[in-house]
């Protein structure tokens, strides 16, 4: 059989020994002029608030990443005694070093937060062990306690709540922000470190959460995906700041996907449901069910006749 001829230009085309450009030969190189600029614009430590702040000292949010991820591994999944004798001393050093970079509120030191921090690990190690107990039997798709554990993004954002919130009791400044934005960036669920939350909390899916600092919620309460419990907004935020800002949630609400509840004089009374989409800026009474006016479901054909056109009832008895 003739051998083809086209199969060796092929070959050749695409030979290893064929003079191309390599990657790290294409470098891009500043000239001397732009680069002089540049940093002369970007040096000192004055001209603008960012320049000021990094130049006084500022918690690395790199070190924080890491020592969130030691601390809840060591809240969620350490049991063997072997390994907590080495991992306990690393979190608490961790969280030594951590408190070195910080101005802490006179007369705190570092040595004893830590300790304090140390002394409260079984009880938030129970109290996270509540909230899994609560999304198991909250949501159906859940198989096991294992999945939950492991996969919910819930659960490590309440585990770092969990710690983060009890920094902030401690005054520790920085810290338990840095960790909360990190739980967020993480699993889209936004808790401030100073919202206070019982037990046994459930949230469901998690996306779009957002819980303001001065937010008080109860014990069994539940919440669904892109619900906002937050302030009131007016021209002089500032004038808001260490008030009561934050709606209360008593025990036993559910709160449904897309509810948007605001002010800190609002209170949420227990054994309530808040329903989807709910814009609610004043309080109500326990057991009370709060929707919005029943939707339409209109449906037309494609020469504009209505097939459906109802109103969509909702089923209160859950």
């Amino acid at each position: 059989m003739a051998s083809d001829p086209v199969q060796p230009k092929l070959r050749a085309a695409v030979s290893p020994s064929a003079s191309l450009p390599s990657v790290e030969d294409a470098r891009f190189v500043v000239p001397d002029d732009v680069l002089d600029e540049v940093v002369d614009g970007l040096a000192g430590c004055e001209e603008t608030v960012l320049s000021e702040t990094v130049c006084g000292g500022i918690l690395d949010p790199n070190e924080v990443e890491v020592w969130v991820d030691r601390a809840t591994r060591l809240l969620r999944f350490r049991v063997d005694p072997e390994e907590l004798r080495s991992e306990v001393p690393a979190v608490a050093d961790g969280l030594y070093q951590l408190l070195l970079q910080v101005t802490l509120p006179d007369p705190a030191k570092p040595g004893a937060i830590v300790l304090r921090f140390l002394h409260r690990l079984i009880e938030l190690r129970q109290m996270l062990s509540l909230d899994v107990e609560a999304a198991f039997h909250g949501d159906p798709a859940a198989k096991g306690y294992d999945e939950i554990v492991v996969a919910y993004p819930s659960i490590r954002a309440l585990a770092i709540h969990r710690i983060a919130h009890e920094l902030y009791g401690y005054g520790v400044p920085l810290l338990p922000r840095v960790m909360s934005e990190y739980a967020h960036d993480r699993t889209g669920i936004d808790i401030h470190p100073g919202a206070q939350i019982g037990e046994r909390f459930f949230i469901d899916h998690g996306t779009g959460i957002v819980i303001g600092e001065t937010a008080v919620i109860g014990h069994r309460v539940r919440l669904y995906q892109s619900v906002t419990i937050g302030a009131t907004s007016i021209k002089n935020g500032a004038a808001l700041r260490g008030k009561k800002r934050h709606p209360t949630i008593e025990d036993d609400v559910t709160v449904y996907a897309g509810a948007t509840i605001l002010g800190g004089d609002t209170v949420i009374g227990a054994g309530s449901v808040i329903g989807g989409n709910v814009w609610l800026t004043h309080s109500v009474p326990p057991g009370s069910r709060v929707m919005s006016e029943a939707p339409r479901l209109l449906v037309k054909g494609s020469e504009g006749r209505a097939l459906v056109d109802e109103s969509m009832d909702v089923d209160w008895n859950i």
